[in-house]
């Protein structure tokens, strides 16, 4: 099978690769378009703790049933989970396997789907009324829909998502759907204009305007009541902390590629719930395929590009040159590269 392979970081490759050897009880699936995300950057890029090379990457996929084990026929436009969970640590035993200690996530830990076909247990797949390209961006929408589980939003909070690509968006559309005053922050105006689409009633551009002094303004002088930090930079590690109000909570999703020096005093005097957010669970998949079946997502705004799977290894050299650029690429397995 042709996939596209991460040799070592900076270097990739379209090759062959042994053909699948699926499980009795897998179903396999013609890979029709497969998400690249900032994981997949940051391992190109070499920065990427958990991923091994050679790599297959992918892991945001939307594919059509080739074969299926029972009440799933040959044709049927699926999305997936790309978590394994093992059942037995203290994760899975407490009813959060999207944080399994030795979860194996597709094109990271082990190979991913950026290759023709595919085979996934049948519990790891997920149907929906969506286009394939939709069913491509339920993945990432998920993760940022759990961040906002985590954060126990309400409709009485003020809402501040901090990251406005593809799994902050994600945290913006999950925080306006339970009906919370929703805060995009970003530096790209773009992306907020998108975010607003999603369900942003504010945004706060920080290349051009004050943090601090834009959510004074926006929340009373109180703070969001919860911050979601999508990004995974110190500073604004800091800054979820620092601006969100008293007695709030601030959720993780991304993790800083270096320490973060804190004024801890922040977390005992605030007496802050300050949360990790990791993948998503079944329940997050069937909300957000729920949410983009109702068409309330801008789903074609929220793609920079569709490209070939040839394309790939010039589409990470650029993106890794310019990443502020880039919203989200999908890599289509059925279109043919320019000749």
């Amino acid at each position: 099978m042709k996939a596209l392979v991460l040799k070592e970081p900076g270097v990739t490759a379209v090759e062959s690769i042994a053909d699948l050897l699926p499980g009795k009880d897998d179903v396999v699936l013609k890979v029709r378009m497969v998400g690249l995300c900032g994981s997949d950057l940051n391992s190109f890029r070499g920065k990427n703790p958990m991923v091994s090379f050679p790599r297959v990457l992918g892991h945001e996929v939307a594919g059509t049933v080739v074969t299926a084990p029972a009440k799933l026929p040959p044709g049927t436009d699926v999305t997936l989970s790309p978590y394994t969970s093992c059942g037995q640590c203290a994760s899975c035993l407490r009813g959060r396997p999207n944080a399994c200690q030795y979860n194996q996530t597709l094109g990271v830990q082990r190979d991913g789907a950026m290759t023709e076909y595919l085979s996934v247990p049948a519990e790891r797949i997920f149907t929906g009324n969506l286009s394939i390209k939709e069913l491509c961006l339920v993945e990432p929408l998920t993760v940022g829909f759990h961040a906002v589980a985590r954060g126990r939003v309400t409709p009485q909070d003020t809402v501040a998502i901090i990251g406005c690509g593809g799994v902050g968006l994600g945290a913006v559309a999950g925080s306006a759907i339970r009906g919370a005053r929703t805060i995009g922050i970003d530096v790209d105006g773009d992306k907020l204009r998108i975010a607003r689409a999603a369900g942003a009633t504010d945004t706060i551009n920080t290349a051009t305007e004050p943090l601090h002094e834009r959510l004074m303004d926006l929340t009373a002088g109180r703070g969001p009541d919860v911050i979601i930090e999508a990004i995974g930079l110190p500073q604004t590690f800091r800054a979820a902390v620092e601006e969100v109000a008293f007695t709030g909570r601030v959720v993780y999703i991304g993790y800083a590629k270096e320490p973060v020096a804190y004024e801890t005093r922040l977390f005992v005097q605030k007496e802050l719930d300050i949360l990790g957010s990791r993948n998503a669970l079944p329940e997050d998949f069937e909300a957000v395929i729920r949410m983009l079946e109702t068409k309330r997502f801008p789903v074609n705004e929220a793609v920079s590009s569709i490209i070939p799977l040839e394309q790939v290894p010039d589409a990470l050299n650029e993106w890794s040159r310019e990443p502020a650029r880039v919203k989200k690429i999908l890599v289509d397995l059925d279109q043919k590269p320019n000749v």
